[in-house]
């Protein structure tokens, strides 16, 4: 049975905000800023397959974010496969960033913040795994989370091609028995491509991946803190610093090279939205707790090798043109 939600009845002014709240009644609680403030449409089809969800959703542009404040504490974990199925867009999770075109898939954890953004109208379709069935296909998820599956990788064609069959709506038209063999087929097919294309990890290395992905839920959800730094992550996850330096080194970055780049990131990304257009880059810059105005100028002329404010007026004029 497919359950069928759209914009059709929302009010014009504020749709953005109304189409979150019955996105949330559905899915995940998120934050919808449309790209045409006096123009949005949106659908959702969602239909079940055995233990997992398959949910189409098309939209007119525009940026939808997860943040720290809509997860619930203790809620079961669930990830989705997304599917870039028409148009383009930009995902952004755990520091990484994956361009999607069609045909191309990224993992989300749900329960992480995430941001994700459509350079036009589009078509994505989720595939929505409780962490429990996943960790049966994928058993360390979390290294692959913001990682784009191009579609040459693996049997990902395969895959695309049936997930857009499924996210019509029509569903496989089989008992529940066979629905949920379908839909552990589905699995495999997507795991095999992600794991084809990572050596295997060793169970000790699948530890490591493990306690790494827990520093950087801790810092993703602090990262706004002007106070986060590697002594206060040792004290609140209770370990010594000598063992958080040795877990996150696998990751080839030190703890305050990480935190200093993705507040970075997301001051750019907020730069470049002009839903944020009337907000300073001073405001920008202490919301994701920098506390020095010449310090994030510094930072960021380095990493971007350009001023702030020049490389907002750049983002803003090349969404101005790219949508006129």
């Amino acid at each position: 049975m497919m359950d069928l939600i759209s914009t059709n009845g929302l009010p014009r002014a504020d749709r953005g905000a109304a189409w979150a709240a019955l996105y949330a009644t559905r899915m995940s609680k998120c934050e919808f800023t449309p790209g045409d403030t006096d123009r949005f449409d949106a659908e959702l089809r969602i239909t079940q397959l055995g233990p997992v969800k398959i949910a189409r959703h098309a939209m007119d542009r525009c940026s939808v974010e997860r943040r720290r404040s809509d997860i619930v504490i203790g809620a079961p974990r669930l990830y989705n496969f997304l599917l870039q199925a028409e148009g383009t867009g930009t995902f952004y999770q755990c520091g990484k960033e994956s361009e999607l075109t069609p045909g191309d898939f990224v993992l989300c954890d749900t329960g992480l913040p995430h941001f994700f953004k459509t350079e036009g109208p589009a078509v994505n379709i989720m595939v929505r795994v409780p962490l429990k069935i996943l960790s049966t296909y994928l058993p360390t998820p979390e290294q692959f989370c913001g990682q784009r599956l191009g579609r040459a990788a693996g049997l990902i064609g395969a895959a695309a091609a049936m997930v857009r069959e499924l996210g019509s709506g029509q569903g496989p038209g089989c008992s529940p028995l066979d629905e949920e063999r379908v839909a552990r087929y589905l699995l495999e097919m997507i795991s095999m491509s992600y794991t084809s294309s990572n050596a295997p990890l060793a169970d000790a290395s699948a530890i490591a991946w493990q306690r790494r992905r827990d520093v950087i839920q801790f810092i993703e959800d602090n990262l706004r803190d002007p106070d986060l730094s590697p002594a206060l992550i040792s004290a609140r996850l209770r370990v010594s610093g000598r063992h958080l330096r040795t877990v996150f080194a696998s990751g080839g970055e030190k703890i305050l090279a990480y935190i200093l780049r993705r507040r970075l990131e997301e001051c750019a990304r907020q730069m470049s939205n002009p839903a944020w257009s009337m907000h300073t880059l001073t405001e920008i810059a202490f919301s994701w707790g920098f506390n020095s105005s010449a310090h994030f100028t510094r930072t960021f002329h380095e990493k971007y090798s350009v001023a702030p404010r020049e490389f907002r007026r750049r983002a803003l004029e090349r969404s101005v043109t790219k949508h006129s």
